[in-house]
């Protein structure tokens, strides 16, 4: 099958698009367009796209497919652009923002003009952004989250999947108002609070820089989500805000619960509280990728010893496996300090467990 393609936006989920596409039909053409001609130039370089051009116009008028992967604002202001100009006749457009239902409302005015608007959201992504991060196999295992309206041809939903077969993703069917719910619930409302606690420990720390220090450890952990774009939030919680608004009354709500548990010294409620927390958790699928990066983090306890990091970086690299983040969590002298090394796939985690394993190291998987 031969088809051109259309990226517009030459970014991490862009890029990896870009590449999947290519892996299944190596015959399609995939054009690309960005407002950073940086992007451009380094995604021509890297021959994740065969050509580009400067006229979104003139660039997307023989397209069969187009893919915006940009943030919601931008996507909807490229939807209002792309719905004023000459498309070809049963193309399919899609997008890949985290919130769906203005992306619908703006991609809906497409249909009825020979071409059909599907709404898309790859739920993967990484901690490295920009093209030079894409990887063909980003999405392998992801949800990736469909969102037609009721008139979508069913023919044209399997168009869009059959192309899109080479990111080895999940494929779920959601209307536009259930992702925005779920995707508020388990992804858009814990960046919020992580968020706040940084702020919260920022303001502490600006009193005492004690803070700072011992916010260094756990609580960088626990608090990872919060680095992501401000942009894309941004865009999301405005997106979003009929949706999370509710949401944050009944975290508020939780937290006088839990306010009143502790004024009241109820030890039974307390335990209880924490208790279901820890049940639930534990019950929810393990290093499974869903609404959230996962973390495939694993320690190593390390002797005192000149040298020992470098061996245990140096036997992952003799076996190719790629560490994406390495942290010192405890190095004093005389004792055993630990590693944690965070990996971008949980095979490359097996991988490197065994390996270690089988050199005499100690190792533990992240809880």
């Amino acid at each position: 099958m031969k088809k051109n393609v259309v990226i517009i936006g030459l970014g991490l989920i862009g890029g990896s698009l870009a590449l999947a596409i290519k892996s299944s039909y190596p015959q399609s053409v995939i054009k690309g367009f960005d407002v950073n001609k940086q992007a451009v130039k380094l995604a021509r370089s890297l021959q994740i796209i065969q050509e580009d051009g400067d006229n979104l116009g003139e660039i997307v008028k023989d397209a069969d497919v187009i893919i915006i992967a940009s943030p919601v604002e931008s996507s909807i202001k490229i939807l209002d652009e792309l719905s004023s100009l000459p498309l070809k006749e049963g193309a399919i457009v899609t997008d890949v923002g985290s919130t769906k239902q203005s992306v619908m409302e703006a991609g809906n005015r497409l249909n009825g003009k020979g071409v059909t608007f599907i709404g898309g959201h790859p739920m993967a992504g990484s901690h490295k952004t920009g093209v030079e991060a894409a990887r063909e196999r980003l999405f392998e295992n992801a949800f990736y989250i469909l969102t037609p309206s009721e008139e979508t041809p069913d023919s044209k939903l399997i168009q869009l999947q059959n192309l899109l077969k080479g990111t080895r993703a999940k494929f779920i069917q959601l209307d536009a108002v259930s992702h925005d719910r779920f995707a508020g619930l388990v992804s858009h409302l814990p960046h919020i609070i992580a968020s706040s606690l940084v702020h919260q420990v920022k303001k502490a720390g600006e009193e005492d820089p004690l803070v700072q220090q011992l916010a260094a450890g756990g609580f960088r952990d626990i608090t990872r989500i919060a680095s992501a774009s401000p942009t894309m939030w941004r865009d999301i919680l405005i997106h979003n805000r009929s949706t999370l608004l509710p949401m944050i009354g009944e975290w508020k709500e939780q937290m006088t619960r839990i306010e009143e548990m502790i004024e009241s010294e109820n030890a039974e409620m307390i335990y209880d509280f924490f208790a279901d927390a820890k049940a639930a958790r534990d019950n929810l699928p393990s290093k499974k990728k869903g609404a959230m990066l996962p973390f495939y983090d694993l320690f190593v306890d390390i002797p005192d010893h000149p040298g020992v990091i470098s061996d245990v970086t140096g036997l992952l690299a003799k076996q190719n496996i790629s560490i994406t983040n390495i942290r010192i969590i405890e190095a004093r002298e005389g004792i055993m300090g630990a590693l944690r090394l965070s990996f971008r796939s949980e095979s490359d985690l097996i991988t490197a467990k065994t390996l270690l394993e089988e050199h005499m190291y100690e190792t533990y998987d992240a809880p």
